[in-house]
């Protein structure tokens, strides 16, 4: 397996020790570097990348409120000299932080939380949505040691729940599965499905009432994350 890097910092030597790491491992390639976070932040528009090493603190825009301003999230490893901002980062669900000088030895360590991450060793393949002529669309996730049929009108929102996901559901009640959201919300489709905050993804039309803070499906308050604010005011209020 290959993945994709970039190193955003706005000190060029904080680049040169992540970049020099990353070039003793087997399978990660640096594909952009930048000092200035504006410039990063319009290279990720155009392209995809797996993994984020994001500076906390630079001038004119923070790592934070890049990450927060991101539509597509990478998993990001934050790096920064001040323990107080990096702990304020797992609020954007991030998959480690590195404090500076950062040593080899720590540096594999947030790589296998990486790992961990995209490659949980326990989970199933990720859920496949199918659709025939006669059946809309579903999926199926393996429920109760058995494989259990989810149709994808049927889904009020998906929560995580550490190493498992909950789905609720109209008909079905909720459903348990061992799983990650982050797959969730990579098989389940952008145009009816929304991620509002680390552990919820809703579908939009069960939504019955927003604010600035929060939303509903049915009775069922659901919370809207910080970084996830932006895009849930563009796709749903419309701003």
């Amino acid at each position: 397996m290959h993945y994709t890097c970039f190193i955003i910092d706005d000190e060029p030597i904080a680049i040169e020790i992540i970049e020099s790491y990353l070039l003793r491992l087997d399978g990660f390639a640096v594909s952009g570097k930048f000092t200035n976070p504006v410039k990063a932040f319009e290279a990720l528009q155009a392209q995809t990348v797996d993994l984020l090493f994001l500076d906390i603190q630079m001038p004119g825009l923070t790592g934070l409120e890049l990450l927060q301003s991101l539509r597509s999230k990478p998993e990001v490893i934050l790096t920064t000299a001040y323990r107080e901002f990096a702990l304020e980062g797992f609020e954007f669900d991030v998959t480690d932080y590195l404090l500076k000088p950062v040593s080899f030895d720590r540096f594999l360590k947030a790589i296998g939380k990486f790992h961990t991450r995209v490659r949980p060793p326990e989970a199933a393949a990720l859920p496949r949505i199918q659709a025939t002529e006669t059946e809309a669309p579903h999926l199926f996730v393996r429920a109760d040691r058995k494989n259990v049929k989810v149709l994808l009108d049927d889904i009020l929102y998906v929560e995580s729940l550490k190493d498992y996901v909950r789905i609720a559901t109209v008909g079905q009640g909720k459903i348990t599965t061992k799983e990650t959201i982050t797959h969730f919300e990579q098989a389940l489709p952008g145009d009816r499905f929304l991620r509002v905050h680390r552990s919820f993804i809703v579908a939009k039309d069960k939504i019955t009432a927003h604010s600035a803070d929060g939303l509903d499906i049915g009775k069922v308050p659901i919370p809207v994350g910080r970084m996830y604010k932006m895009a849930v005011e563009k796709e749903i209020l419309g701003k």
